[in-house]
Protein backbone atom coordinates (compact mmCIF):
# COMPACT_ATOMS: atom_id res chain seq x y z
CA UNK A 1 0.00 0.00 0.00
CA UNK A 2 2.75 2.52 0.51
CA UNK A 3 4.02 1.94 -2.76
CA UNK A 4 1.07 2.55 -4.41
CA UNK A 5 0.89 5.52 -2.23
CA UNK A 6 4.51 7.08 -3.04
CA UNK A 7 3.35 6.39 -7.06
CA UNK A 8 0.24 8.33 -6.78
CA UNK A 9 1.97 11.19 -4.98
CA UNK A 10 4.16 11.19 -7.34
CA UNK A 11 2.24 11.25 -10.10
CA UNK A 12 0.22 14.28 -8.74
CA UNK A 13 3.30 16.43 -7.99
CA UNK A 14 4.50 15.92 -11.71
CA UNK A 15 0.78 16.70 -12.99
CA UNK A 16 0.72 19.87 -10.45
CA UNK A 17 4.29 20.78 -11.50
CA UNK A 18 3.05 20.37 -15.03
CA UNK A 19 -0.65 22.79 -14.12
CA UNK A 20 1.73 25.74 -12.62
CA UNK A 21 3.46 25.94 -16.10
CA UNK A 22 0.35 26.08 -18.10
CA UNK A 23 -1.64 28.58 -15.83
CA UNK A 24 2.12 30.60 -15.81
CA UNK A 25 2.45 30.51 -19.42
CA UNK A 26 -1.63 31.49 -20.52
CA UNK A 27 -1.94 34.25 -18.63
CA UNK A 28 1.82 35.54 -19.60
CA UNK A 29 1.27 35.17 -23.22
CA UNK A 30 -2.86 35.91 -23.56
CA UNK A 31 -1.75 39.36 -22.36
CA UNK A 32 1.07 41.85 -21.00
CA UNK A 33 0.25 41.77 -17.33
CA UNK A 34 1.67 44.73 -16.61
CA UNK A 35 -0.79 46.63 -18.96
CA UNK A 36 -3.71 44.41 -17.76
CA UNK A 37 -2.96 46.13 -14.01
CA UNK A 38 -2.43 49.26 -15.29
CA UNK A 39 -5.29 50.12 -17.41
CA UNK A 40 -6.32 51.34 -20.55
CA UNK A 41 -5.64 54.76 -19.39
CA UNK A 42 -2.45 54.48 -17.78
CA UNK A 43 1.01 55.95 -20.06
CA UNK A 44 4.04 54.03 -20.89
CA UNK A 45 6.01 55.43 -18.15
CA UNK A 46 3.09 54.10 -15.31
CA UNK A 47 3.54 50.64 -17.62
CA UNK A 48 7.16 50.28 -16.92
CA UNK A 49 7.04 51.20 -13.40
CA UNK A 50 4.70 48.12 -12.67
CA UNK A 51 6.51 45.89 -15.18
CA UNK A 52 9.52 47.01 -13.10
CA UNK A 53 8.02 46.84 -9.76
CA UNK A 54 6.30 42.90 -10.26
CA UNK A 55 9.53 41.65 -11.79
CA UNK A 56 7.74 41.22 -15.82
CA UNK A 57 11.16 42.63 -17.33
CA UNK A 58 12.72 40.02 -16.09
CA UNK A 59 13.24 36.82 -18.39
CA UNK A 60 10.38 34.65 -18.32
CA UNK A 61 11.88 31.12 -16.73
CA UNK A 62 13.03 33.24 -13.93
CA UNK A 63 9.70 34.71 -13.38
CA UNK A 64 7.85 31.67 -13.38
CA UNK A 65 11.23 30.27 -11.18
CA UNK A 66 10.25 33.27 -8.70
CA UNK A 67 6.39 32.82 -8.77
CA UNK A 68 6.57 29.17 -8.16
CA UNK A 69 9.23 28.90 -5.40
CA UNK A 70 6.72 31.64 -3.42
CA UNK A 71 3.90 29.92 -4.46
CA UNK A 72 4.60 27.14 -1.88
CA UNK A 73 6.29 29.28 0.43
CA UNK A 74 2.36 30.65 1.11
CA UNK A 75 3.57 33.87 -0.57
CA UNK A 76 0.73 34.06 -3.53
CA UNK A 77 1.62 37.92 -4.22
CA UNK A 78 0.19 40.78 -3.59
CA UNK A 79 -3.57 41.65 -4.73
CA UNK A 80 -3.23 45.02 -7.30
CA UNK A 81 -7.02 46.03 -6.60
CA UNK A 82 -7.53 45.35 -3.09
CA UNK A 83 -3.69 45.78 -2.06
CA UNK A 84 -3.64 43.24 0.26
CA UNK A 85 -2.11 39.81 0.06
CA UNK A 86 -3.67 37.34 -2.08
CA UNK A 87 -2.92 34.42 0.74
CA UNK A 88 -4.98 36.87 2.87
CA UNK A 89 -7.72 37.00 0.14
CA UNK A 90 -7.89 33.08 -0.38
CA UNK A 91 -7.80 32.53 3.38
CA UNK A 92 -10.90 34.80 3.96
CA UNK A 93 -12.73 33.58 1.00
CA UNK A 94 -12.07 29.63 1.05
CA UNK A 95 -13.88 28.60 4.43
CA UNK A 96 -16.84 29.46 3.14
CA UNK A 97 -16.46 27.68 -0.46
CA UNK A 98 -15.39 24.95 1.49
CA UNK A 99 -18.60 24.86 3.30
CA UNK A 100 -20.59 25.50 0.49
CA UNK A 101 -19.08 22.42 -1.69
CA UNK A 102 -19.35 20.28 2.08
CA UNK A 103 -23.26 20.95 1.79
CA UNK A 104 -23.87 20.59 -1.45
CA UNK A 105 -21.77 17.27 -2.04
CA UNK A 106 -23.62 15.90 1.34
CA UNK A 107 -26.91 16.93 -0.94
CA UNK A 108 -25.80 15.04 -3.78
CA UNK A 109 -24.69 11.54 -1.59
CA UNK A 110 -28.16 11.82 -0.09
CA UNK A 111 -30.14 12.27 -2.86
CA UNK A 112 -28.25 10.29 -5.79
CA UNK A 113 -27.38 7.15 -4.21
CA UNK A 114 -30.54 6.57 -2.46
CA UNK A 115 -32.06 6.88 -6.06
CA UNK A 116 -29.61 5.03 -7.75
CA UNK A 117 -30.23 1.92 -5.16
CA UNK A 118 -33.81 2.24 -5.82
CA UNK A 119 -33.52 2.24 -9.03
CA UNK A 120 -31.14 -1.08 -9.05
CA UNK A 121 -33.11 -2.68 -7.18
CA UNK A 122 -36.42 -2.51 -9.09
CA UNK A 123 -34.84 -2.21 -12.51
CA UNK A 124 -37.12 -1.59 -15.71
CA UNK A 125 -40.24 -0.39 -13.10
CA UNK A 126 -42.23 2.59 -12.58
CA UNK A 127 -39.67 3.21 -9.68
CA UNK A 128 -36.59 2.91 -11.71
CA UNK A 129 -38.18 5.48 -14.76
CA UNK A 130 -38.85 7.95 -11.84
CA UNK A 131 -35.08 7.63 -10.50
CA UNK A 132 -34.13 8.13 -14.38
CA UNK A 133 -36.27 10.59 -14.85
CA UNK A 134 -35.44 13.30 -11.88
CA UNK A 135 -31.99 12.61 -12.69
CA UNK A 136 -32.33 13.88 -16.64
CA UNK A 137 -34.51 16.52 -15.22
CA UNK A 138 -31.14 17.57 -12.63
CA UNK A 139 -29.04 17.54 -15.86
CA UNK A 140 -30.90 19.49 -17.96
CA UNK A 141 -31.82 22.76 -15.74
CA UNK A 142 -29.13 25.07 -15.55
CA UNK A 143 -27.14 25.89 -12.16
CA UNK A 144 -27.87 29.89 -12.52
CA UNK A 145 -31.77 29.20 -13.48
CA UNK A 146 -32.02 26.86 -10.75
CA UNK A 147 -30.99 29.25 -8.24
CA UNK A 148 -33.08 32.10 -9.80
CA UNK A 149 -36.21 30.11 -9.60
CA UNK A 150 -35.11 28.66 -6.32
CA UNK A 151 -34.45 32.16 -4.94
CA UNK A 152 -37.66 33.78 -6.54
CA UNK A 153 -40.07 30.65 -5.10
CA UNK A 154 -38.47 29.94 -1.28
CA UNK A 155 -36.80 33.30 -0.47
CA UNK A 156 -39.24 36.09 -2.23
CA UNK A 157 -42.63 34.84 -2.59
CA UNK A 158 -41.95 32.63 0.42
CA UNK A 159 -39.46 34.17 2.62
CA UNK A 160 -38.32 30.63 4.04
CA UNK A 161 -34.67 31.47 3.14
CA UNK A 162 -32.38 34.21 2.64
CA UNK A 163 -32.08 35.76 -0.38
CA UNK A 164 -28.19 36.07 -0.24
CA UNK A 165 -25.01 36.20 1.21
CA UNK A 166 -23.05 33.57 3.76
CA UNK A 167 -23.76 35.41 7.16
CA UNK A 168 -25.19 32.19 8.59
CA UNK A 169 -25.53 28.18 7.70
CA UNK A 170 -28.94 29.18 6.99
CA UNK A 171 -28.09 30.78 3.78
CA UNK A 172 -25.99 28.09 2.53
CA UNK A 173 -28.95 25.45 1.95
CA UNK A 174 -30.68 27.12 -0.84
CA UNK A 175 -26.99 27.40 -3.24
CA UNK A 176 -26.15 24.27 -1.21
CA UNK A 177 -29.55 22.00 -3.31
CA UNK A 178 -28.73 24.36 -6.19
CA UNK A 179 -25.15 23.13 -6.51
CA UNK A 180 -25.34 19.62 -5.74
CA UNK A 181 -28.18 18.85 -7.61
CA UNK A 182 -25.99 19.73 -10.64
CA UNK A 183 -24.13 16.33 -9.55
CA UNK A 184 -27.01 13.71 -9.14
CA UNK A 185 -27.47 12.34 -12.26
CA UNK A 186 -23.92 11.69 -12.53
CA UNK A 187 -23.94 9.54 -8.97
CA UNK A 188 -27.28 8.21 -9.54
CA UNK A 189 -26.59 6.18 -13.23
CA UNK A 190 -22.94 5.13 -11.68
CA UNK A 191 -24.69 3.65 -8.48
CA UNK A 192 -27.67 2.22 -10.45
CA UNK A 193 -25.26 0.58 -13.27
CA UNK A 194 -22.60 -0.73 -10.36
CA UNK A 195 -25.21 -2.14 -8.49
CA UNK A 196 -26.47 -3.77 -11.34
CA UNK A 197 -23.16 -5.43 -12.72
CA UNK A 198 -22.46 -6.66 -9.19
CA UNK A 199 -25.42 -8.19 -8.09
CA UNK A 200 -25.05 -10.63 -10.71
CA UNK A 201 -21.94 -12.08 -10.00
CA UNK A 202 -20.77 -15.25 -8.87
CA UNK A 203 -20.08 -13.69 -5.23
CA UNK A 204 -23.15 -12.19 -4.82
CA UNK A 205 -25.09 -15.90 -6.06
CA UNK A 206 -23.13 -17.32 -3.32
CA UNK A 207 -24.19 -14.78 -0.81
CA UNK A 208 -27.61 -15.65 -1.48
CA UNK A 209 -26.86 -18.99 -1.33
CA UNK A 210 -25.78 -18.59 1.98
CA UNK A 211 -29.27 -17.04 3.34
CA UNK A 212 -28.30 -13.29 2.93
CA UNK A 213 -31.22 -11.16 2.11
CA UNK A 214 -32.49 -7.50 2.07
CA UNK A 215 -30.24 -5.41 3.51
CA UNK A 216 -27.73 -7.05 4.41
CA UNK A 217 -26.81 -8.66 1.08
CA UNK A 218 -27.07 -5.15 -0.12
CA UNK A 219 -24.86 -3.36 2.64
CA UNK A 220 -22.46 -6.53 3.20
CA UNK A 221 -21.43 -7.32 0.09
CA UNK A 222 -23.34 -6.00 -2.67
CA UNK A 223 -22.21 -1.69 -1.82
CA UNK A 224 -18.62 -1.80 -1.07
CA UNK A 225 -17.84 -3.18 -4.82
CA UNK A 226 -20.67 -1.04 -7.09
CA UNK A 227 -19.65 2.20 -5.28
CA UNK A 228 -15.78 2.15 -5.85
CA UNK A 229 -16.27 4.18 -9.46
CA UNK A 230 -19.02 6.74 -7.35
CA UNK A 231 -15.87 7.42 -4.86
CA UNK A 232 -14.01 8.37 -7.86
CA UNK A 233 -16.67 10.88 -9.58
CA UNK A 234 -17.64 12.24 -5.78
CA UNK A 235 -13.82 13.46 -5.10
CA UNK A 236 -13.77 14.85 -8.68
CA UNK A 237 -17.02 16.37 -8.10
CA UNK A 238 -16.15 17.74 -4.79
CA UNK A 239 -12.77 19.03 -6.25
CA UNK A 240 -15.09 20.83 -9.00
CA UNK A 241 -17.93 22.20 -6.42
CA UNK A 242 -14.11 24.02 -4.84
CA UNK A 243 -12.95 25.11 -7.83
CA UNK A 244 -16.43 26.06 -9.97
CA UNK A 245 -18.74 27.31 -7.64
CA UNK A 246 -18.79 30.30 -9.56
CA UNK A 247 -22.03 30.72 -10.74
CA UNK A 248 -23.84 29.81 -7.92
CA UNK A 249 -21.64 31.66 -5.44
CA UNK A 250 -22.09 34.85 -8.20
CA UNK A 251 -26.20 34.08 -8.34
CA UNK A 252 -26.42 33.95 -4.63
CA UNK A 253 -23.85 36.66 -3.66
CA UNK A 254 -21.54 34.11 -1.48
CA UNK A 255 -17.89 36.10 -0.90
CA UNK A 256 -16.22 32.34 -1.74
CA UNK A 257 -12.92 32.00 -3.82
CA UNK A 258 -15.45 31.45 -7.18
CA UNK A 259 -17.11 35.09 -6.92
CA UNK A 260 -12.87 36.37 -5.85
CA UNK A 261 -12.11 34.88 -9.30
CA UNK A 262 -15.08 36.79 -11.21
CA UNK A 263 -14.14 39.87 -9.48
CA UNK A 264 -10.56 39.20 -10.11
CA UNK A 265 -10.54 39.08 -13.57
CA UNK A 266 -13.42 41.18 -14.46
CA UNK A 267 -11.34 43.88 -12.80
CA UNK A 268 -7.60 42.37 -14.17
CA UNK A 269 -6.19 41.59 -10.85
CA UNK A 270 -3.16 39.06 -12.55
CA UNK A 271 -1.80 38.19 -9.40
CA UNK A 272 -4.97 37.01 -8.11
CA UNK A 273 -6.26 35.31 -11.18
CA UNK A 274 -2.63 33.44 -11.81
CA UNK A 275 -2.75 31.85 -7.94
CA UNK A 276 -6.80 31.30 -8.05
CA UNK A 277 -6.14 29.64 -11.25
CA UNK A 278 -3.32 26.98 -9.88
CA UNK A 279 -5.31 26.58 -6.46
CA UNK A 280 -8.77 25.59 -8.75
CA UNK A 281 -6.81 23.01 -10.50
CA UNK A 282 -4.82 21.83 -7.66
CA UNK A 283 -8.01 20.59 -5.55
CA UNK A 284 -8.44 18.28 -8.61
CA UNK A 285 -5.31 17.34 -8.32
CA UNK A 286 -5.87 16.45 -4.97
CA UNK A 287 -9.39 15.54 -5.60
CA UNK A 288 -8.40 12.44 -7.95
CA UNK A 289 -5.53 11.58 -5.43
CA UNK A 290 -7.83 11.16 -2.70
CA UNK A 291 -10.33 9.22 -4.70
CA UNK A 292 -7.48 6.95 -6.20
CA UNK A 293 -6.36 6.47 -2.30
CA UNK A 294 -9.75 5.66 -1.21
CA UNK A 295 -10.36 3.25 -4.08
CA UNK A 296 -7.15 1.47 -3.14
CA UNK A 297 -8.56 0.95 0.23
CA UNK A 298 -11.66 -0.21 -1.09
CA UNK A 299 -10.53 -2.79 -3.52
CA UNK A 300 -6.73 -4.22 -2.85
CA UNK A 301 -6.80 -5.41 -6.63
CA UNK A 302 -6.15 -1.93 -7.19
CA UNK A 303 -2.85 -1.48 -5.13
CA UNK A 304 -1.29 -4.13 -7.76
CA UNK A 305 -2.25 -2.79 -10.87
Amino acid sequence: MLEYILRRCGLALSVGFTISLVAFLLLNFATDPAVTMAGEEATTEEIERLRALYGFDRPLYLQYYNWLVSFFRGDFGESVHWRLPVAELVARHFPVTLLLAGMSLTVTILVAIPLGVLAAMNPNTLIDRIALSIAVAAQAIPNFWLGMMAILLLAVTWPIFPVSGNNTIWHFILPAFVLGLSSVPAIMRLTRTGLLEVMGTDYIRAARAKGYRGGALLFRHAMRNALLPVVSVLAVQFGEKLGGAIVTETVFAINGIGRLAVQSVLIGDVPVVQSLLFLFAMFFVFANLLADLLNAWLDPRIRLA
